[in-house]
């Protein structure tokens, strides 16, 4: 691996600046206007249909959740939504005081049923919400996000045989065993009788409508039912289940949610109140995050014709957007920038100096630094490490290299072979060389990475993986590949970046120096990217998780179980178990014992391979004010300040 010099092409671009005409900078500080560059388009502007950074830095602009960041210190929060909050005794339940001051951009009263609404529409089934997972700390949500119908009805029946947990389990939910062997589609009754039995199996009986499930009533037997279950038991199971989806179907019941309360309610217009489902003593930390903001149910319900789990309706187009903090959108020219003007209606509105800020789509990092340097940009979205000695030496006031909290890893997707014998996966982790890669192909200060969880205060990081290609060889050959032979190639996904290509180049290399195995690199753009890995239509992918709040559970909670940020297929009864006993204690340091021990499974299984620890290389010019160093990199906008000059 070799260090990469600065393109002559930038340096000579860097330099040529008319000093005839302002620039677009300069002219952008006059009119309190803030460049920044977003690294791509944005999938989207529904806070409930989007899981990624660039899509959160806009969102920060147009929505204000409970609380707020502080814009130069971590872990404080500050009044967003709600004036004030009190927590009690054991912090399982929460009482926020809103603000009866605040508004919607369109000046309509922000108030608790908005949050509530918020949370039912997140978690509804019905919408493809790859975050609601966010919200799992409040008390039934997750039953209600999963549609465990059969938890829920069943799990009160006088006789029944098994443990109610067990009913979150097949035959009642889908069988992994058989994803990916379901029968035909079409009505389950027209269905040969091998077939029928391969449906419900695939969709568990949970995931049968009303006609299928008649089907079933009438021929019980197509279910591998646990034991104990009489022909008495079984019949009122299912008419119970057959009730409920035919109310499910017409309307009467939109979710779970309509016989099983979520722990949010709104006591009155400006108050909410939230419990968990354990105690959670940071949880003002969690609700800074865009999946704990209210969403305008009044627009929504008016775009959808009153279907709240409809998604990528024209609520969100600009003219039709509503939101609840500082900026409001403006304007939206797909692939060239998004731009948000200041909101008249927000409630602390005097507090906003910006007139607005635009967002600009800039994949490559090159362009983008050359369209800091030329003028064109106030803050960049990153900077790539062959410019990082650039800046240091050139403009060491600009560069910004700080601390943040997010994992570089690969993502595996263990339902592919060979990638589902855990000694592959161990192998091609010990092959990476971390030292190397982040000091000859990154050189932005980032830390090899032993685990998924960087470094948090009190938590004791397990033991982790390492360099150690002998051992690599070793187990290849164990799973049956001795010296890489006869192991198939394998494709590589990655992002449409520059960087990103390098590093998957970097693998490619230490695979085949060390394993004799050879992959095929697959870079796409952001959005099919990303689908790709939804859809399981990968086999390693490059991949990172940014933390959510200061907590190592932002970065375990993906791993479980039909999480919509997991995508790998992995999950661990074991693993989740070590989650859910943590959450349900209080000590502090007891709960984060528990949290290692889980992230010990997960390196044990290795369904994600750690590569690097991050940090943020970045662009700022002096004319931005109230810009500070931030552990999680979310900045409030209401705070920054633009001063020409930058005096």
């Amino acid at each position: 691996m070799r260090f990469l010099t600065v393109p002559a092409l930038f340096v000579a671009g860097a330099l040529v600046v008319s000093c005839d005409s302002p620039t677009m900078v300069e002219e952008a500080t006059a009119e309190g206007i803030l460049l920044m560059g977003n690294s791509g388009e944005p999938k989207g502007l529904d806070p409930h249909l989007v899981s990624g950074v660039l899509e959160s830095n806009i969102l920060a602009a147009l929505f204000e959740g409970l609380c707020k960041n502080h814009p130069s210190k971590d872990g404080v929060a500050l009044p967003g939504a709600a004036l004030r909050w009190t927590p009690n005794d054991d912090f399982s339940v929460w009482t926020f005081d809103l603000n009866p001051e605040a508004r919607w951009s369109d000046n309509v009263p922000v108030t608790a049923q908005d949050f509530v609404f918020a949370y039912h529409r997140l978690l509804d089934p019905d919408l493809p919400a790859k975050y609601a997972d966010m919200l799992f700390l409040v008390e039934n949500a997750e039953t209600i996000n999963k549609d465990l119908r059969s938890f829920v009805l069943l799990g009160n029946l006088p006789g029944l045989p098994i443990d109610p947990e067990a009913l979150k389990r097949p035959p009642f939910q889908p069988d992994p065993d058989a994803a990916g062997d379901a029968a035909p589609s079409g009505p389950l009754a027209t269905l040969p009788a091998e077939a029928r039995r391969r449906r419900v199996r695939a969709a568990g009986l949970d995931g049968l409508g009303p006609g299928d499930l008649e089907t079933v009533l009438g021929e019980p037997a197509l279910v591998a039912w646990p034991a104990g279950f009489t022909p008495a038991l079984r019949t009122r199971a299912l008419e119970l289940l057959l009730e409920y989806a035919r109310k499910h179907d017409d309307g009467t019941h939109e979710s779970l949610a309509s016989v099983l309360p979520l722990g949010a309610r709104a006591l009155d217009e400006w108050t909410l109140e939230i419990t968990l489902r354990g105690p959670v003593p940071f949880l003002p930390e969690v609700v800074k995050h865009y999946t704990w903001f209210p969403v305008p149910r009044h627009v929504i319900r008016k775009w959808s014709g009153g279907d709240i789990d409809l998604p990528f309706t024209d609520w969100t187009d600009p003219g039709n957007l509503v939101g609840n903090g500082p900026f409001r959108l403006k304007e939206w020219r797909v692939n060239h920038y998004i731009e948000v003007e200041r909101n008249p209606h927000y409630w602390d509105a005097r507090r906003v100096s910006l007139n607005g800020i635009r967002f600009l789509p800039v994949q490559n990092a090159y362009t983008e630094a050359r369209m800091f340097l030329d003028g064109q940009l106030h803050v960049t979205y990153t900077l790539p490490p062959e410019m990082i000695p650039y800046a240091r030496t050139h403009i060491p006031e600009m560069l910004r290299q700080e601390p943040y909290i997010g994992t570089r890893f690969l993502r595996v997707n263990v339902r592919r072979k060979p990638l589902d014998d855990p000694r592959v996966r161990h192998a091609l982790a010990a092959t990476i060389d971390r030292r190397r890669l982040v000091e000859n192909v990154l050189g932005g200060g980032q830390t090899p990475a032993s685990g998924i969880v960087p470094p948090f205060s009190g938590y004791k990081l397990p033991q982790g993986v390492g360099h150690d290609p002998e051992r690599a060889r070793r187990l290849l050959a164990e799973a049956g590949f001795p010296n890489g032979r006869g192991f198939p190639e394998l494709k590589f996904l990655t992002v449409d970046r520059d960087t990103a290509r390098r590093m998957a180049e970097a693998y490619m290399s230490m695979w085949e120096e060390h394993l004799g195995i050879h992959i095929r690199i697959e870079q796409r753009e952001w959005t099919t990217y990303l689908q790709r890995q939804y859809d399981g239509d990968y086999q390693l992918a490059g991949a990172a998780w940014i933390g959510d709040f200061l907590y190592p559970t932002t970065f375990l909670d993906m791993w479980t179980r039909n999480n919509g940020n997991n995508n790998t297929g992995w999950w661990s009864p074991a693993y989740e178990s070590k989650l859910r006993e943590a959450e349900h204690t209080a000590d502090p340091a007891a709960k984060l014992a528990l949290l290692k021990d889980a992230e010990t499974i997960l390196l044990d299984e290795l369904p994600a391979i750690p590569v690097y620890w991050y940090t943020t290389n970045y662009l700022v010019r002096p004319e931005v004010r109230n810009w500070h160093p931030l552990l999680l990199n979310h900045h409030p906008y209401k705070f920054v300040e633009l001063v020409a000059g930058g005096q």
